[in-house]
C-alpha cells in the first residue's frame, strides 16, 4: 500500500471535515491567497435610529473559529492571486488619472500630460543584449583593465543570456556610487520635479513663488530595475489648474512646454551624498537616456494611449527585486544571508558594498544594511502625487463595501453602523490547505483566460 505524503493527508483531514464546503468558499472569496491572513472577532450591523441589528457576523461559526482574508502582497513571486488584484488597483489608479473616473474629472485627458523615462547614470560597462547581429561593446585593439579583464566585448548576446547586464570588469565597476544613487533616488525624484516647476515658471515669465496660483504638476511613477540592477523610473506627468485636476491648465501649458520643462529640470538636479573618508562626496545626477512623450487627448491620434500606459505601470508593480534578478524580496540580517542568496554575482556584489557602506557612521541615515535586499534602493515601488487620481485605500474600501454589502445585503451609508472586533491568529496554509489554494488560484486564472478569450471572439461568445 502506497503510503500518504503529508500533504495527501492534510487533504484528506480537511476533506472529512463537515464545514469543508464553506472552508473552500473562504479560500475561493481570498482568490486562492497563498498567504492568507486568519482573523477571529465580529461585526454587528445596526440601523443607527431604531438600534434593530440588521445583520451580525461571528468567526466562532466558521471552520477552525476564524475568517481568511487576502494577504495583499503585491509581489507576483510571493502571491499571485493578490499579486493580480493590486496589478488592477493600479491599472485604475493611474487610468483614472489620465482618462478621469473614481472622482477624478474625464477633463483631464485635455490637460498637458506625458509618459516620462528617467535612467541611473553608467557606473561602469556592462555587458548588453544585442539585436541584428550588432555586437555587444566592440572595440578595437582596447586591451585590457588593470585587472586583466577586457574592455571590450565582441560576442553577440540574446536578451536571455545571463551575462546581459553583469559588469564587463567587476573590480573597475563602481558598486559604491550604484548603491548611494539607489539610496537618494528619492531625493533625485523630490528635485527633479521642483526643478521642473521652476523651469515652467522661467519659460512662462512667473516668479516661482507664484506657480502654484497658476497650475499644478501632478504625477505618479513606478520604480523598474534594469537588467544591470540599477532603478529606473517611469511616470505619468500630468500639468493641471491651481486647484489641480478639477481645474483646466492655462492656455500656455503645452505638452511641448511640459517635455521642455522635464528635460531641462532632468539635466540640472544634482544631489550630493555624505561625505566620507571612503569615498568622498559624489555628486548624483540622473542619467543621459531620458525619453518624454506625450499622451494622447480626445480625438488625437498622436502620442501614447492611455489605457496601454496604465497596463504598462501596473505590470512593473507587481514584480518583486526577485522577479528581475535584482535582489531578493526579503530583507538580509547579516553578511551570511548575502552569501546564501540566490542571486547573480553582480547583485550580490551590491548587496556586499550596502552592507559596507552601511556600517559606516557618515551612512547611518541611509539605512544601507536594512535596504541591502533591494540594492540600496528604499523607495515605494509606486508613488503619487495628492491630487493625481484616487489612492490605494479608497479603491479597497470600495471594493470592501461592495463586497460586504453583497454577502450581507445591508449595504453600507447613512443610517447605518457597525460594531467590530477582531483579533490576529496567524497566516499562512497547512499543506493541504496551500494545495487546495493553488488549484482554486489556477481555475480562476483559468475562467478569467477563457471570459477574455470569449470578448475577444466574433460577437462577444466563447468559441
Amino acid at each position: 500500500m502506497r503510503h500518504l505524503s503529508e500533504v495527501d493527508q492534510d487533504v484528506i483531514r480537511l476533506a472529512q471535515d463537515p464545514q469543508f464546503p464553506r472552508f473552500l468558499e473562504q479560500i475561493t472569496a481570498t482568490g486562492g491567497c497563498a498567504h492568507p491572513v486568519h482573523l477571529s472577532g465580529s461585526t454587528t450591523t445596526r440601523d443607527t435610529a431604531t438600534g434593530e441589528v440588521l445583520h451580525h457576523y461571528d468567526t466562532r461559526n466558521e471552520p477552525g473559529e476564524r475568517l481568511s482574508v487576502r494577504c495583499r502582497n503585491r509581489r507576483s513571486s510571493v502571491c499571485a492571486p493578490c499579486s493580480r488584484l493590486h496589478a488592477g488597483d493600479t491599472f485604475h489608479l493611474v487610468r483614472a488619472g489620465l482618462t478621469g473616473g473614481k472622482n477624478t474629472p474625464a477633463q483631464v485627458r485635455e490637460h498637458p500630460r506625458l509618459f516620462v523615462t528617467l535612467t541611473a547614470p553608467s557606473f561602469g560597462p556592462v555587458h548588453r543584449a544585442t539585436t541584428d547581429g550588432e555586437r555587444c561593446r566592440p572595440r578595437r585593439n582596447a586591451g585590457t583593465c588593470e585587472h586583466e579583464r577586457p574592455v571590450s566585448c565582441g560576442a553577440v548576446h540574446d536578451a536571455t543570456q545571463a551575462v546581459v547586464g553583469q559588469p564587463l570588469c567587476p573590480g573597475c565597476y563602481d558598486y559604491p556610487a550604484h548603491v548611494l544613487w539607489h539610496a537618494h533616488a528619492g531625493q533625485l525624484w523630490d528635485r527633479f520635479t521642483r526643478a521642473t516647476r521652476r523651469a515652467l515658471a522661467s519659460a512662462v515669465g512667473l516668479a516661482q513663488a507664484r506657480f502654484a496660483d497658476h497650475a499644478r504638476l501632478s504625477f505618479a511613477k513606478v520604480a523598474e530595475y534594469q537588467k544591470r540592477a540599477a532603478v529606473h523610473i517611469h511616470a505619468v506627468i500630468r500639468l493641471d489648474g491651481p486647484d489641480g485636476p478639477h481645474t483646466p491648465p492655462s492656455a500656455w501649458a503645452t505638452p511641448e512646454l511640459l517635455t521642455s520643462a522635464v528635460r531641462t529640470a532632468a539635466r540640472s538636479v544634482l544631489v550630493r551624498s555624505p561625505y566620507s573618508p571612503a569615498v568622498g562626496e559624489l555628486g548624483l545626477r540622473w542619467g543621459t537616456q531620458l525619453d518624454a512623450r506625450p499622451l494622447r487627448s480626445f480625438g488625437d491620434t498622436d502620442g501614447l494611449a492611455d489605457d496601454a500606459v496604465a497596463a504598462y505601470v501596473a505590470k512593473y508593480v507587481t514584480k518583486g527585486a526577485s522577479d528581475t534578478a535584482a535582489g531578493t524580496d526579503y530583507r538580509l540580517l547579516t553578511w551570511d544571508d548575502i552569501d546564501a542568496a540566490a542571486v547573480a554575482p553582480h547583485p550580490r556584489a551590491m548587496m556586499r558594498a550596502c552592507w559596507r557602506l552601511g556600517g559606516l557612521p557618515e551612512y547611518e541615515s541611509l539605512r544601507l544594511r536594512a535596504w541591502a535586499h533591494t540594492l540600496g534602493y528604499r523607495g515605494h515601488i509606486l508613488t503619487k502625487s495628492r491630487a493625481y487620481s484616487t489612492s490605494y485605500t479608497a479603491l479597497r474600501t470600495q471594493r470592501a463595501e461592495y463586497q460586504g454589502s453583497t454577502a450581507t445585503g445591508v449595504p453600507d451609508g447613512p443610517g447605518v453602523s457597525a460594531d467590530s472586533h477582531w483579533r490576529y491568529l496567524g497566516s499562512g496554509h497547512t499543506p493541504g490547505a496551500a494545495l487546495i489554494a493553488a488549484g482554486i488560484a489556477d481555475d480562476l486564472a483559468l475562467n478569467r483566460e477563457l471570459a477574455h478569450e470569449g470578448l475577444r471572439a466574433p460577437g462577444g461568445e466563447v468559441e
